[in-house]
């Protein structure tokens, strides 16, 4: 157990923090949405019932779009950009052993992708700005179901027959616009932080 600890103790203490602050953002969640139903006269709801609902997923998927958009950002930028004294940055006039041609390797133990080349070789090369995409695409997926679902449900509670799709509303949150709620407008978070939030 100590050795499993010692050799993941990084990915041990960063999931374990992940989950820590995200089940205080569903604690500061539930209270907040159980808030905003007393203020409308409905009732309130259990914290399971809470982390079933739009408004759970929504907030969890904005928090998840900034944070992978600013880490796709980063590792781009760093690919190609210097910082003179930061560690996280290439030397400025010394060639680096991550821009030698891995082709021409005479390591043994060199990866399948590079051995492979090619289209395989590019994917490889780009992993990881790749995963941290993918992930933002998901979650403003996530995001736009989540909202599309929200801003439904309240347009019907107040009488309203405009109904977005989740392609409408995706396309407001990647445009920066946001839906004119007339309910519940606390509960509504505009998507502009896609394009000056800072974390």
């Amino acid at each position: 157990m100590r050795r499993v600890l010692r050799e993941n103790g990084l990915s041990i203490v960063l999931l374990s923090l992940f989950l820590l602050f995200w089940l205080g953002q569903s604690v500061a969640g539930h209270r907040d949405y159980n808030s905003d139903q007393q203020e409308h006269n409905q009732p309130e709801v259990g914290y399971g019932r809470y982390l079933g609902s739009a408004h759970f997923w929504e907030a969890t998927a904005e928090n998840w779009e900034s944070e992978f958009f600013q880490m796709f950002g980063y590792v781009i930028l760093t690919a190609f950009l210097f910082q003179k004294g930061s560690s996280e940055s290439k030397k400025l006039n010394e060639p680096e052993p991550v821009d030698r041609d891995p082709r021409k390797s005479k390591r043994k133990n060199t990866p399948w992708p590079v051995r492979r080349g090619g289209f395989v070789l590019k994917l490889y090369e780009n992993s990881l700005s790749l995963a941290f995409l993918l992930f933002f695409l998901i979650s403003i997926s996530m995001h736009a179901l989540a909202g599309a679902r929200i801003y439904n449900e309240e347009q019907l509670e107040h009488g309203q027959s405009e109904h977005l799709s989740v392609l409408q509303y995706a396309g407001l949150l990647v445009s920066g616009s946001s839906p004119f709620r007339t309910g519940r407008a606390s509960s509504w978070r505009s998507p502009r932080w896609l394009f000056c939030r800072s974390s």
